[in-house]
């Protein structure tokens, strides 16, 4: 975080990063990335060694923000079945608003298609700690297949996103009501 009025210039080399890759796609070239953050090819090389490393590290900075968003936090009360659709409701929430392109981990993953690529990476770590949070709740509310159930919640969720950030689906309660089905067939509590 930038400790004058004047951001770093790493930090909006990140901030345009963040926004031209969730809306434009990992495609976006290094003039443009450069010419939004307002700093030179030179500046950006002296902080990255490529583009894909500030598209790896403006992933990872954006996590904490987007989990923070969906979960509730450690302090809030609920059941686990209650803490599991809070997401869903959350992520339908975001789903309305216009400029929703859906899960921006999700969004990296599908575009890049390299595991091995360095935003892959920080993506599926976004990924795998949302499938751990679920299955961790599902756990405490007594599911018998914890594993199972949380692979089944991300479907739906990568679903839902994907569909709702091409525009294809209005999710008006139907993630909630999916997850209520999923969880009342696995005992959820």
């Amino acid at each position: 975080m930038a400790t004058t009025d004047k951001a770093s210039t790493r930090d909006r080399l990140l901030d345009a990063a963040a926004e031209l890759f969730y809306r434009d796609g990992v495609s976006i070239g290094v003039e443009a990335l450069c010419r939004s953050a307002g700093v030179s090819k030179r500046s950006m090389y002296q902080l990255f060694d490529s583009k894909d490393e500030v598209l790896a590290a403006s992933l990872e900075r954006r996590a904490p923000g987007y989990a923070a968003r969906l979960m509730p936090g450690p302090d809030d009360a609920g059941t686990p079945r209650e803490r599991i659709l809070y997401v869903f409701e959350q992520a339908e929430k975001s789903s309305t608003e216009p400029e929703y392109m859906g899960c921006p981990f999700l969004a990296a993953l599908v575009e890049l298609k390299d595991p091995e690529h360095p935003a892959s990476v920080v993506a599926r770590a976004a990924k795998e700690a949302l499938q751990e949070a679920f299955r961790a709740q599902v756990e405490l509310g007594g599911a018998q297949d914890p594993a199972l159930l949380a692979r089944q919640l991300m479907l739906v969720f990568d679903g839902a996103s994907a569909r709702a950030g091409a525009k294809l689906e209005s999710l008006d309660g139907l993630t909630v009501e999916t997850v209520r089905t999923l969880l009342d067939a696995a005992g959820v509590a």
